[in-house]
């Protein structure tokens, strides 16, 4: 690559630099190449799909801006492309056995360059059936996923996908809607969480505008509601998603539907309600075993960017003792590579994890996280153990809640406890919540690595 690019885009990263955080910056700036400038139009290289999109929704003003700043040149725009390595990646020779934890149909470089699905709000282009890793635990929710994309509204009608957090059931709705676009972009897909469902039917009643609601819920061809255990106790919200359910369901529209739990043992829903959520079919998805959580390791480590290495992936996959764990740890080692700018190793993942569980017993305290979210973040803690629900503060306040749980390892009572006096209830909603977002929305792994950088020195 040209010299002069190469000193443009180092002078442009670290303009940038102060004003992102380290995790930001090692993951989303660092690794990208300025491959080339032509015709006002500056092509910047990355590793990845989801990378390209948080430069695009964070940082593609900023580097536009230093970008003319740099090269003298007027209203430059920036190209993002797939194409960079993966940070900390070598190239090496498959085995000759070909074992890998687990199969996944597509070449690691088909899937990063699959391309940008646009236009479905909410939706992750890049989650898909080709990169979901598939073992017993996951196999009839993957079958009857699939099947459903091919031909929905024809079979499994409703699909309810239950089971517990970080499994993957979001991950195949998104599939789902993913592979229906694909086959025709004319479908009216939606996509949401309960709890948005919820509060657009509380935003329509209060504004006197329920019509205009009914008609974009029941227009759809496909729906899909994330967290459904969430309307339990909500009569209102029940009542207008069973009419909605009823009139999609006559029409031949697909739904497709998650929880925690399977529909009879959601609390204080209405029967009727629970009775059509069984109609169709309903999937478990169980805890995955050790093949899987060691493929979920792989297949998120180069989502942020990183190439795990087998044994370090190993090592992980045996010390979570739970899903929810998996992500804590892989987070505890990136930061560390971050950090340090150094590959991940096997030795590093042992220092890295046992230096965690020594935080835990002895070190870290639930104050210094709580510091740490508040300096972060700019706000008091009274604001953040507060009542107030300013965007910002909520957000501040449920980081809170997953650090205290994952770093900590607390209960859900004694986090509530903290916090304010919350039920373990509300707690176990905000971690969930975050486990979701950094899944979901990727630039909460910059704000959770920044933070947790801040309480470990």
């Amino acid at each position: 690559m040209n010299r002069d690019l190469n000193s443009v885009w180092e002078k442009v990263i670290e303009d940038i630099r102060p004003t992102v955080s380290e995790g930001h910056y090692g993951t989303l700036l660092k690794p990208a190449v300025l491959s080339s400038i032509e015709k006002g139009v500056a092509t910047v290289k990355t590793s990845s799909p989801i990378i390209i999109n948080m430069l695009r929704e964070r940082l593609v003003k900023d580097i536009e801006k230093k970008l003319e700043k740099y090269t003298g040149e007027a209203d430059i725009s920036v190209v993002f492309v797939p194409g960079a390595p993966m940070v900390g990646a070598k190239v090496k020779k498959r085995n000759d056995d070909g074992k890998t934890p687990l199969f996944t149909p597509e070449s690691d470089e088909k899937k990063l360059s699959s391309p940008t699905i646009g236009h479905l709000p909410r939706v992750r282009a890049d989650y898909t059936f080709s990169n979901f890793a598939v073992s017993g635990s996951n196999q009839l929710a993957f079958v009857s996923s699939s099947t459903v994309a091919k031909n929905p509204g024809t079979s499994y009608n409703p699909l309810f996908i239950y089971g517990p957090v970080g499994v993957g059931k979001t991950h195949l709705m998104h599939a789902i809607a993913n592979e229906v676009y694909i086959k025709n972009p004319d479908r009216k897909i939606i996509y949401l969480t309960s709890e948005e469902f919820t509060n657009e039917v509380v935003e329509a009643i209060r504004n006197n505008d329920t019509a205009r609601m009914k008609r974009r819920f029941r227009s759809a061809s496909l729906l899909l509601i994330d967290d459904i255990q969430f309307v339990e106790g909500k009569e209102k919200v029940q009542e207008e998603l069973f009419h909605t359910f009823n009139i999609l369901i006559d029409k031949s529209a697909q739904i497709v539907l998650s929880s925690d739990r399977p529909p009879q043992e959601i609390k204080k829903l209405e029967k009727r309600l629970s009775s059509r959520f069984a109609g169709g079919l309903a999937v478990d998805i169980q805890a995955p075993d050790f093949e899987l959580k060691t493929a979920i390791l792989l297949i998120k480590a180069k989502k942020f960017g990183h190439e795990l290495p087998i044994e370090v992936a190993k090592f992980l996959a045996e010390k979570a003792e739970d899903t929810r764990s998996l992500e804590g740890f892989l987070l505890r080692i990136i930061t560390e590579a971050t950090t340090t700018n150094s590959p991940i190793t096997l030795e590093m993942a042992e220092r890295a994890i046992g230096g965690m569980f020594e935080e835990k017993r002895e070190h870290l305290h639930a104050e210094d996280i709580i510091k740490s979210v508040c300096e972060f973040y700019r706000i008091k803690s009274t604001q953040l153990k507060g009542a107030k629900r300013d965007a910002s503060f909520v957000k501040a306040r449920h980081i809170t809640m997953f650090l205290l749980n994952k770093d900590l390892g607390l209960t859900l009572k004694d986090v509530g406890g903290i916090l304010g006096g919350r039920d373990h209830t509300t707690v176990m909603h905000g971690v969930d919540k975050i486990e979701n977002m950094v899944d979901n929305k990727t630039d909460y792994f910059g704000d959770i690595v920044g933070i947790r950088k801040l309480f470990r020195g």
